[in-house]
């Protein structure tokens, strides 16, 4: 299932046009933070989907009934260009437990690349809802690997997927890897350049939040 919070106007499609936009992406905290905030939405979102209990609370003046989450989530984001999404992500399931990965391409000489992961940090996921973050898909690759290793630790009983654009492309992949995902995307762009970049896109997340790195 794919759901695309820029199909009815509201302030996510206020957000992405903010971060695709040239004069104001310049401004990094800016950045970050309209990452956060589609994070945010996407949380609250999610969050209806999920079981709960009820569970009576003590108030000075008696007692409620009030509905209560049953199980926090995992949350999970590859590192770095996850971390602001992540951020929105865990100030609303605040009792999350958190999983890093370090998911990144590998480029050769011929302008291909890989996905290399060298790095994974993850609380036992047996049995638990998976949330997993990272600003772009656009093949998808890196994503799908990373959902791979952590379905390594353990048989995940759900999964959803938080980004800010995402290209046909890249989704087509996730879910013929991850049938029974669900992809809550920003916005959705068509096209994808031969070096695996999504036009219009945004440029690169990474270095929009978090400055200009090294290429290797």
């Amino acid at each position: 299932m794919v759901i695309n919070l820029s199909k009815e106007h509201s302030l996510v499609s206020n957000w992405v046009s903010e971060l695709r936009n040239v004069d104001i992406q310049s401004d990094r905290m800016r950045f970050r933070r309209n990452l956060e905030r589609i994070g945010e939405v996407a949380a609250y979102e999610i969050s209806k989907t999920m079981e709960w209990e009820e569970k009576e609370i003590q108030t000075p003046l008696g007692t409620a009934n009030c509905k209560m989450i049953k199980t926090q989530p995992i949350l999970a984001t590859i590192l770095r260009a996850g971390l602001g999404m992540h951020t929105g992500l865990l100030n609303y399931f605040d009792k999350g437990e958190n999983a890093f990965i370090s998911a990144y391409r590998k480029h050769k000489p011929d302008g291909s690349f890989e996905i290399n992961i060298e790095y994974m940090s993850c609380p036992d996921v047996e049995g638990k809802m998976i949330i997993i973050s990272d600003p772009m898909i656009a093949t998808g690759a890196s994503l799908v690997k990373a959902i791979q290793y952590l379905k390594e630790e353990g048989d995940i009983k759900q999964i959803h997927i938080v980004c800010a654009i995402a290209c046909t492309v890249g989704i087509e992949y996730v879910l013929r890897a991850e049938p029974k995902a669900t992809i809550w995307c920003g916005d959705i762009d068509d096209e994808l350049t031969a070096k695996g970049y999504i036009v219009p896109g945004l440029g690169d997340a990474g270095d929009l939040a978090f400055g200009s790195k090294m290429q290797n």
